[in-house]
């Protein structure tokens, strides 16, 4: 490593923390045999539901060097989107990481900067990703030291818990890598045990075809009628197994006003009724785009059927009964005690 692969290195770093990035971390960008022994496994057991772009390109998934020839090293960032306790409850049905603002609009320009100081000051090339492109972003994170894969395939950091987006930035420019971070999930599984779909075939394993962030978001067309009261209200994504994490539990609020909402969250009456127009004008610049008009009035119909489920007399919700279940709030020394250390 030359003085100037190490000067470069810090000034990365340096500028990756002025443009608001929480964290920052330097990997490198050769294949992993155990990410794709791992990724076509899960995919020929059927896992990724209807998400079929997974499998395409999937040999420049599992090589980054596909993507960008002669890449040296690959800058991932996380920005945290923790927005505490809401003061408008109205959200609730909606994961967090969509509250506010389309996170891809607030990270691909900070990418891009980086990308340009690289360019500038080592005549580097670069690409940049925020879950858009053939890369396995979570694995890079985690081979470059930002964090550990989680039991419920969450990347986890000791201080800022699973509450962040991951970016990552491929480049020819020679940086320092640093260190990969232990798995510190222990013997805990509360995260396991807190899923309302039952959707973890194994500790690290998602079926994709049960979670209710797949099922909202990225299925399209009806949802199995079976899973459905399990859906309890939730209208767009879910956060069922990051709200039980230990290591969320002193999880820092988010820097970034983008990421809370700048207005009520429409009740689910309201978005069931929601013709298309008014539907893209009232999210336009959100996550929420994504499930399209169709997808988020179903879900709303669902969330309202489980309403009026759970209110009716001696009928208790799916829902209900998975958060009376053991371990769906963790006890405060399950960290401690399963050898990662307490958060």
């Amino acid at each position: 490593m030359t003085l100037l692969s190490t000067t470069l290195t810090e000034s990365v770093k340096s500028l990756a923390r002025e443009l608001g990035f929480d964290r920052v971390a330097i990997g490198p960008p050769t294949p992993s045999d155990q990410a794709a022994v791992a990724l076509r496994g899960w995919v020929e057991a059927g896992h990724a539901g209807g998400m079929e772009y997974l499998e395409r390109r999937l040999e420049e998934r599992l090589d980054p060097q596909r993507v960008l020839p002669g890449a040296r090293a690959v800058v991932c960032v996380a920005l945290n989107y923790y927005q505490g306790e809401p003061l408008d409850a109205s959200w609730a049905p909606v994961a967090r990481y969509a509250w506010g603002r389309d996170y891809h609009d607030v990270m691909v320009p900070r990418l891009e900067r980086l990308a340009t100081h690289l360019a500038e000051s080592a005549g580097a090339r670069s690409k940049g990703y925020v879950d858009t492109g053939p890369l396995l972003e979570r694995d890079l994170a985690a081979r470059a030291g930002l964090g550990w894969v989680g039991k419920n395939t969450m990347l986890l950091h000791p201080s800022l818990g699973s509450w962040f987006f991951i970016g990552v930035l491929l480049t020819t420019a020679e940086l320092h890598l640093d260190t990969p971070l232990p798995d510190r999930c222990g013997s805990c599984r509360a995260c396991l045990d807190a899923c309302p779909t039952d959707a973890f075939v194994a500790p690290y394993v998602l079926d994709a075809r049960r979670c209710i962030s797949y099922l909202t978001i990225e299925h399209r067309g009806e949802i199995d009628p079976a899973l459905q009261p399990a859906m309890a209200g939730w209208q767009f994504g879910c956060d069922a197994c990051q709200s039980v994490c230990p290591w969320n539990r002193h999880a820092p609020t988010t820097r970034e006003h983008a990421f809370h909402p700048d207005a009520r969250y429409p009740d689910a009456g309201e978005v069931a009724t929601m013709e298309d127009a008014e539907f893209r004008a009232r999210f336009s610049g959100t996550a929420l785009l994504r499930p399209k008009a169709a997808g988020m009035r179903r879900n709303a119909a669902i969330a309202l059927e489980n309403s009026r489920a759970a209110e009716a007399p001696g009928r208790e919700s799916r829902a209900g009964r998975a958060a009376a279940r053991p371990g769906a709030r963790p006890p405060a020394r399950e960290a401690s005690e399963s050898g990662g250390g307490s958060p």
